[in-house]
């Protein structure tokens, strides 16, 4: 698997405009992360045996319709310098979120460090994972929790082209307060990932700031096949 070209993938996006967009949506786009090689570079990993540590059939969990495999470590490298790379511009917003929800919790500048403390208290698997959808399939609404420490970002990048390779299986998201529930469909094309709230994040109200819980899924596919990329920042207990 070929690394990333740039020393620094997360470089050329706008991260004033992304921070912004987390901040108003819970989401944000980042158009062509990675490249249509890239992506079915990404994609053709899902049918091998070797690097991944265990495969997922969603119908049996009641998670939906399709099926997803978690990477092993070590992590393919691409997905690992993507990983180190987005974590950094994603912390100083976590930070922030969760001062103003009067949380505790405070996140390290670099993914290394937050791995060691999610380690040390038992979350050693990695959460890193490639999902697969035929015709028919779908993610029902949902948050990668995964254990007590939660780093409230993560990013699906989106492998497959819309139009050619399927139909449908949009990317959802919900968000619930005590001033009601809305959704929202962000659209993706290949190669485009998308930023959002894991689980929680914060608002301004008349009462001043709300809490919001979030979830996100897939709707469902109408033809053709779907492979999606999730980078979850922190590992599975």
């Amino acid at each position: 698997m070929p690394s990333a070209a740039l020393e620094d993938p997360a470089a050329p996006h706008d991260w004033v405009g992304i921070e912004a967009s987390l901040d108003a949506h819970g989401h944000a786009v980042l158009p062509g992360l990675l490249t249509a090689a890239q992506c079915e570079a990404l994609a053709a990993l899902y049918p091998r045996q070797e690097g991944f540590r265990s495969r997922v059939v969603m119908a049996r969990h009641g998670f939906g319709r399709g099926e997803y495999k978690y990477f092993a470590y070590p992590l393919p490298p691409l997905l690992q310098e993507l990983r180190h790379a987005l974590y950094p511009r994603l912390a100083p917003i976590a930070n922030r979120w969760s001062h103003q929800l009067s949380l505790a919790t405070r996140y390290p500048d670099r993914l290394d460090s937050f791995l060691r403390r999610c380690h040390a208290a038992g979350q050693t698997r990695p959460t890193p994972l490639i999902l697969r959808y035929g015709e028919g399939d779908h993610n029902c609404l949902h948050q990668d929790l995964y254990g007590e420490l939660v780093f409230p970002l993560q990013v699906a990048i989106l492998l497959s082209r819309p139009g050619r390779d399927f139909e449908g299986g949009e990317f959802v998201m919900t968000e619930r307060s005590g001033e009601g529930q809305r959704a929202e469909v962000v659209p993706l094309d290949q190669g485009d990932a998308v930023v959002f709230t894991v689980h929680q994040r914060p608002a301004s109200g008349r009462r001043g700031v709300r809490r919001l819980a979030m979830r996100h899924g897939v709707g469902r596919v109408h033809a053709g096949l779907r492979h999606t990329v999730g980078l979850i920042f922190h590992d599975a207990g």
